[in-house]
């Protein structure tokens, strides 16, 4: 029995193994612009349709397309809730790491801080006996 928080993961190993490939990338962003049937997706690429079809497999199970049929014609429609999914998970991470850069300044900032205005070559030792050796005044 599957649950809830695996079938996600699953789903979302499957949108970015999807989307790993150049040619499936191309043929999400021509489905953006609207459906289209293999033999249109094909044109643009220097491969046959059958490997188009390949791909549109690979993206229906994904999720990321539909396919319908329409009399002769198999027209595919890019299905965005995959994408939604992968988009939020990415800004999740996205702000999980703007918080950490930003703690990671503020510690910075406040060390650069410190140490502004202080030579340790002219700044005494804790004890203030005396001046390190390299720094004797001429």
């Amino acid at each position: 029995m599957e649950t809830k928080g695996y079938a996600k993961a699953k789903a979302l190993d499957a949108t970015f193994a999807a989307l790993a490939d150049p040619t499936r990338r191309a043929i999400l962003a021509r489905l953006a612009l609207g459906e289209a049937t293999v033999g249109e997706l094909a044109e643009p690429f220097s491969m046959s349709q059958p490997a188009i079809s390949k791909h549109l497999k690979v993206l229906e199970r994904a999720g990321l397309i539909v396919r319908g049929r329409e009399a002769q014609r198999r027209p595919s429609r890019l299905h965005p809730a995959p994408l939604a999914a992968a988009s939020k998970w990415l800004e999740d991470y996205r702000r999980f790491w703007e918080s950490s850069f930003a703690l990671l300044d503020n510690l910075l900032d406040g060390l650069s801080s410190k140490s502004k205005g202080t030579n340790p070559c002219t700044t005494r030792k804790a004890s203030g006996s005396r001046r390190p050796r390299s720094a004797k005044l001429k």
